[in-house]
């Protein structure tokens, strides 16, 4: 179960990088322009912590196990979507249905583990596995793009992340429990829509500060 839960965490954390290599490349290929890279890699990022909080209260609330199928899915169909896109907006549409599956995904891997490993020493062991995986997954992604372009095309760096997210998604299906959190107050829409979108603007606002231009100064 542990490998399940890494799996599924290593896969949304190598596309946070695996595509900065491929940016030269849709350049040529697609004739993106230089607003356009950045979105197709902000896009992602900005997708995943805008809704990462809220997806963690509903799943904590309707069930983890659900959530996270869901959210494999949702990112294995956008990703396989993005490989084979030809424009750079439908590849920063990918790229945003993409986070959103990550936003599911994140954090319902570390719920599901504390659920599971309920001796304190098992779940410290867990939850360095867990975190030590999605380290990992980060510094990997550049290396594992840069392989991928020297051996396929583009798409490919979008492509490889479909066949983890698929056997991730069967693996949850088969051997991770149901689980909720009883406790679980009561659905407040108001305050998971508000802080979507306060964290979605601030997010959106350290993307843009450095291309804004800053007060003249004075003649």
């Amino acid at each position: 179960m542990l490998a399940v839960l890494c799996l599924a965490v290593f896969a949304i954390n190598v596309d946070t990088t695996i595509v900065n290599v491929a940016l030269p490349t849709l350049v040529k290929q697609l004739g993106a322009s230089t607003s356009s890279l950045q979105w197709i890699v902000d896009a992602y990022n900005l997708a995943f912590a805008a809704l990462v909080l809220t997806a963690g209260s509903l799943s904590d609330r309707f069930g983890r196990k659900g959530a996270l199928i869901v959210g494999l899915g949702i990112f294995g169909v956008a990703t396989t979507a993005g490989a084979f896109g030809t424009t750079t907006s439908e590849l920063i549409v990918a790229r945003v249905a993409m986070g959103v599956g990550a936003a599911i995904i994140f954090p319902n891997t570390l719920s599901i583990l504390t659920n599971v490993f309920s001796d304190r020493g098992e779940r410290a062991k867990a939850i360095g596995a867990w975190g030590a995986t999605t380290g990992m997954a980060v510094a990997f992604g550049p290396i594992i793009g840069g392989w991928l372009l020297e051996h396929f095309w583009w798409g490919s760096v979008f492509l490889a992340m479909a066949p983890p997210a698929a056997i991730a998604m069967l693996l949850v299906i088969l051997f991770v429990p149901p689980s909720r959190d009883p406790a679980a107050p009561r659905l407040d829409g108001l305050g998971l829509a508000l802080s979507t979108m306060t964290i979605g603007l601030l997010v959106y606002t350290v993307i843009e500060a450095p291309d804004e231009d800053g007060p003249r100064p004075p003649r």
